[in-house]
C-alpha cells in the first residue's frame, strides 16, 4: 500500500541490534543516495520464509542500481531467538543480504509491523514510499521498487524479477488448514514423550512444513507411505511434504534423537 501521508520517516535502528553479515547499518546514510528495502520475517513462519526467495531475487537484481535490502528477524519463539541460532538458521537459507535479530522486538514495534512478512520501501532521504503486510504483492512492490530506482544513479533498470501478471482466468486456491502448535501454543516446542512417540497430523493443503531444531533426524511418512528423512541442519522450516493440488492429507513424523518441533504450517495450492 501507499503511505497515506508524504513525510512518514524511517526509524532508526536501535543501537546494540546484533546483525549477520554486517556491521551495524545507520538508516539515514542507507537512504541518503539510493532506497532502502527493509523486509520482517521469522524462520519459523511459512509466510515469511516462502516470500525470502523474491526479497533475494530483488536484492541481487537491483544492488548496481543502487537498491539496498536489510532482513528484520523478529521470532516469535526461541527457536531462532538467539544470535547462534540465528546465524545457524540462515546458513541453511539462500539470503544475500543482512539480518538484524530483533529478539525484543525493538524495531517491530517502531515500524508498525502487523505480522509476517511485512515489507517497507523507503526512498532517497528516508520517507516511506511502499509498505506491504503478508505474503504476496509482488509485482506491485517490484513496481515501487523500480519507480524509485528509476530517477537515481546507475545502470538501466534491469528485467523485472517477477514476470508479468498472467492472463486469464486463474485457478481457485484451496484454504490450507490452520498452523498446528503441537506443544500447545507458539512458543511451547513439542518433544516426544517416551522413545518412540511418533507425530501424526491430518490436514488440508497442497504441502506441509514444520519448525524444527535440535540434533536428530526425523523419518517422514505422507499418507501411509514413507518419503524420507529429514536431517536437521539448524532451526527453522523443514518441507515434509508437497502435493500437485489442494487435498486431505495425513504426514507422520519419527524421530531419532533430540528433536524439537515447533509448528506446522500448511501451504495452499490449486483446487483439483
Amino acid at each position: 500500500m501507499r503511505p497515506d501521508r508524504d513525510d512518514i520517516a524511517i526509524p532508526p535502528f536501535p543501537p546494540g541490534t546484533t546483525w549477520i553479515g554486517a556491521e551495524e547499518p545507520v538508516s539515514e546514510r542507507m537512504t541518503a543516495r539510493s532506497a532502502l528495502l527493509v523486509h520482517f520475517f521469522e524462520l519459523g513462519e511459512l509466510s515469511g520464509i516462502r516470500t525470502l526467495p523474491f526479497v533475494a531475487g530483488l536484492a541481487r537484481t537491483y544492488a548496481e542500481n543502487g537498491l539496498s535490502v536489510l532482513g528484520v528477524h523478529s521470532p516469535r519463539s526461541d527457536l531462532a531467538a538467539s544470535d547462534a541460532a540465528l546465524e545457524a538458521g540462515l546458513a541453511r537459507l539462500d539470503v544475500p543480504f543482512p539480518v538484524g535479530n530483533d529478539a525484543e522486538h525493538r524495531i517491530w514495534h517502531a515500524y508498525g509491523c502487523r505480522g509476517w512478512p511485512s515489507t517497507f520501501l523507503w526512498g532517497r532521504g528516508g520517507t516511506l514510499r511502499w509498505a506491504h503486510f503478508g505474503e504476496g504483492a509482488y509485482h506491485e512492490t517490484e513496481a515501487a521498487v523500480r519507480t524509485e530506482l528509476a530517477g537515481g544513479e546507475g545502470h538501466d533498470l534491469p528485467e523485472p524479477v517477477v514476470g508479468p501478471p498472467p492472463d486469464g482466468r486463474q485457478p481457485r486456491i484451496g484454504r490450507p488448514s490452520d498452523e498446528v502448535f503441537p506443544g500447545g501454543a507458539h512458543d511451547a516446542p513439542w518433544t516426544p514423550s517416551q522413545p518412540g512417540e511418533p507425530l501424526e497430523v491430518e490436514y488440508a493443503g497442497a504441502g506441509a512444513w514444520a519448525a524444527l531444531d535440535g540434533d536428530g533426524t526425523v523419518d517422514l511418512s505422507v499418507d501411509g507411505e514413507p518419503t524420507g528423512e529429514i536431517v536437521l541442519g539448524g532451526p527453522g522450516l523443514y518441507e515434509l511434504s508437497g502435493h500437485p493440488v489442494h487435498g486431505m492429507h495425513e504426514v507422520r513424523l519419527d524421530f531419532d534423537g533430540d528433536v524439537r518441533v515447533w509448528s506446522l504450517a500448511f501451504s495452499p495450492g490449486p483446487e483439483g
